[in-house]
């Protein structure tokens, strides 16, 4: 399967016109915020991005990051200008042809940002620990779209796990399944390709990450997926997909399930890109200056990472009241029908 991956982006597909499906396409519209960033990105690289979300979060200034499934480089060079140039991006892809097309513009990207604070590794991101990478020395690693083309996912986790520093944050887009694949679709060429035949049950990629130390993943964003090709679309049958992104934070307290302290956190509004509101996640959207009651969870995730010094805490760990309100297991995604894309076979942005 691997060697089908490098086949596929390194030679079959040349821009995400070639795409089939609506998978890999970033379909999530970009913040205006960002659309100047995105605009100083040499357009050859941006023509071969086959992403399914943004992984831009906030309080990227001077961080570390390290990008899982690099590709041509486009989510590096976004967020090489929001690190600055105090900071650092790394870009891991196994794929010699979008490796090249990357650091073929590493010097234009450094004349257009005045600085340059990038590089471009070649291995797989099963085996991180094989590269030159510090154990804990990165703020934020991200993957746009990759992890379900990966062989062996649970070895991805506790790679990104190993390598976050305490506190740091693992922010990534996939695609995921309602319910377990057959045979047929996981081992499907095109399906495979095109980050359907490879992606995980929700609740199975829940356990997975909880297996490699991330004791709570939190929801950020989700969007139904469509098929709109026939043939694939009979192959899948009644399976539904989408495309999810997750934040997972490296804090070893972190319990499995949201636990009520009698907590609460008040948002300064001191974050730029969110002055009146922060969407921490899918059911975290915290109004500034409001008193906003949290889990414990919650509250460690704000207090022992980037966001401390925008939050005032209130409470301890010293009295527990049971489970919080609202902790549940359900299917996490919004299940109403996906909006028509409008995409016909092979062009799908």
């Amino acid at each position: 399967m691997q060697e089908l991956v490098q086949a596929y982006y390194g030679q079959e597909l040349q821009s995400s016109a070639d795409l089939k499906t609506s998978a890999c396409c970033d379909a999530d519209a970009v913040p205006a915020w960002l659309k100047p960033l995105l605009a100083k990105v040499h357009p050859e690289v941006s023509s071969r991005y086959y992403g399914c979300g943004l992984v831009c979060p906030p309080l990227l200034e001077g961080c570390r990051i390290l990008d899982l499934g690099s590709g041509s480089g486009r989510d590096v060079y976004l967020l090489a200008q929001l690190v600055g140039a105090s900071g650092e991006v790394v870009g891991v892809d196994m794929t010699p042809e979008q490796l090249e097309m990357a650091r073929r513009h590493q010097a234009f990207h450094a004349e257009e940002f005045g600085f340059s604070n990038v590089r471009f590794l070649e291995g797989r991101i099963e085996a991180l620990e094989q590269l030159d990478l510090e154990p804990g020395s990165f703020d934020v690693i991200v993957s746009n779209c990759v992890l379900n083309l990966s062989t062996d996912k649970p070895a991805v986790l506790r790679g990104a796990q190993r390598l976050l520093k305490p506190g740091g944050e693992f922010y990534f887009s996939d695609v995921y399944a309602d319910r377990r694949l057959p045979a047929a679709v996981q081992s499907h060429p095109v399906l495979y390709g095109e980050c359907l035949g490879g992606a995980l049950y929700w609740n199975d990629f829940l356990r997975m990450a909880r297996g490699a130390g991330f004791a709570d993943p939190r929801l950020v964003s989700d969007r139904p997926l469509e098929i709109t090709e026939p043939a694939l679309a009979a192959l899948v049958g009644e399976a539904r997909f989408y495309s999810a992104t997750y934040r997972l934070f490296n804090i070893p307290e972190l319990e499995d399930a949201c636990e009520d302290h009698g907590q609460a956190v008040v948002y300064r509004g001191s974050i730029a890109e969110s002055p009146t509101r922060l969407m921490f996640d899918k059911h975290h959207s915290i109004e500034a200056g409001k008193v906003f009651p949290v889990c414990g969870n919650t509250y460690r995730m704000l207090q022992q990472t980037r966001f401390s010094p925008h939050f005032e805490f209130i409470g301890g760990f010293d009295r527990h009241y049971g489970l919080f309100e609202g902790c549940g297991s359900a299917i996490p995604f919004d299940r109403f029908a996906a909006q028509q894309l409008q995409v016909s076979e092979g062009a799908c942005c």
